[in-house]
């Protein structure tokens, strides 16, 4: 059943002379819908024509009247997905420089480890976190620590490290830099807890940097935080500010002690070998000497052996010869003095060239004293040997000296 007849200008609400809503003109009041108007008879809205104005006010193509509808849209939607797709796959590439190292996480969950160089991801799915396995980080813990004793002490050590496995560095725990510290206090404090006070302030610092290196490790290794621990130092020790005067004398003195100690070992050092060769010259010393004895005990032994048939065939020729023998063996480096008896000169004995002064060449070689020459000499000698020489009338008897 139609509302309206064929020719019949009147619609459901019998309103006569009013258009169908598809025929009004496209006014201001043609468009407005009639209140009393069910809503069921309103038209549905038209996508298309939505999309196409949408379009024209984004791009400002050419203005359709109102009357006109756009053109069909269906060609353009491959070359935006192509185009959507092509700036989806260039966002996607990224570069993870040579010391670094990059975590891949898909939606949140690890996914895979990239090496440096040139990568690509899905954009919006994957991401990636570069982490730097190559540069060495450092920390600082210090405070307050109770030694075994009971007494107060101010420490303060760094710790050195680099990232070992990023994964593991990652995801292990959920901060593995401040984990690092926690645990370095940890280890510091068991150490401190188990040492004397003098012991940590004085000789006990290296023992200090090893334990605390060495706990530090194995709890790195409980907790499995992907970092490697390159270098651990014990800064410092400080007591507490009332008993710090005591302290430093007491480390002073240590130092001192040690000191001593290191100067006694190196004179040690220094003077044992010289004793060493000392000793050795000494002993070389003796036994030449007693080869030499045990030689010229040998040689006389054998001398003596040769002399006895002679000796035993002329026995006063035999003294004789030996006597002048020995004789020319002791006068041969004695000074010796001649004197001529018939002589009335008084000759002056030089007594200094007995004591050593000269030689016994040198005494041969000057000529004897003369007249001229005794005031001279007198006067370097004693008055009484003067007074003596002069009384001294007999001529002075040729000997030996």
């Amino acid at each position: 059943m139609s509302w309206n007849e064929s020719g019949n200008q009147q619609d459901p609400w019998g309103k006569p002379g009013q258009k169908k809503p598809e025929q009004q003109e496209p006014s201001g009041q043609g468009n407005q819908q009639d209140p009393n108007r069910p809503k069921s008879a309103q038209n549905p809205p038209d996508l298309e024509e939505a999309f196409g104005k949408l379009l024209k006010k984004m791009g400002g193509g050419n203005k359709h009247s109102n009357n006109q509808r756009p053109a069909s849209l269906g060609k353009f939607i491959p070359a935006i997905v192509i185009f959507s797709a092509l700036v989806w796959g260039a966002s996607g590439f990224y570069t993870v420089q040579e010391a670094e190292r990059g975590v891949v996480t898909r939606f949140g969950k690890l996914h895979q480890i990239v090496m440096p160089g040139l990568n690509w991801k899905p954009t919006f799915i994957d991401q990636v976190i570069p982490i730097n396995i190559e540069r060495v980080s450092e920390l600082k813990t210090q405070g307050s620590m109770l030694t075994q004793d009971e007494n107060m002490v101010q420490v303060e050590m760094t710790v050195q490290y680099r990232v070992e496995d990023p994964a593991k560095y990652k995801f292990s725990v959920r901060n593995a830099d401040d984990s690092l510290k926690q645990a370095t206090d940890s280890a510091l404090r068991y150490v401190i807890g188990h040492m004397s006070m003098d012991d940590i302030l004085t000789k006990g610092r290296a023992t200090v940097r090893e334990k605390t290196w060495e706990t530090l490790r194995e709890i790195i290794k409980t907790y499995d935080m992907g970092l490697l621990v390159t270098d651990v130092n014990f800064q410092s020790a400080r007591p507490p500010e009332e008993v710090k005067d005591a302290f430093d004398d007491a480390i002073k003195a240590q130092e001192d002690e040690q000191r001593l100690i290191r100067e006694a070992e190196a004179y040690a050092r220094g003077r044992e070998p010289l004793a060493r060769g000392q000793a050795q010259r000494i002993i070389e010393q003796a036994t030449a000497y007693k080869e030499q004895i045990v030689l010229e005990a040998q040689g006389d032994i054998q001398r003596f052996s040769k002399l006895l048939p002679e000796y035993q065939a002329a026995p006063a020729v035999m003294r004789e010869r030996l006597y002048i023998e020995t004789m020319e063996k002791v006068m041969k480096n004695t000074p010796k003095i001649i004197m001529d008896s018939n002589s009335n000169n008084v000759n002056v004995l030089p007594l200094e060239k007995f004591l050593g002064k000269t030689t016994a060449s040198e005494v041969a070689q000057k000529p004897l004293a003369t007249p001229v020459q005794q005031p001279q000499v007198s006067h370097q000698l004693a008055p009484s040997v003067v007074t003596e020489d002069r009384n001294r009338e007999q001529p002075i008897r040729r000997g030996r000296f």
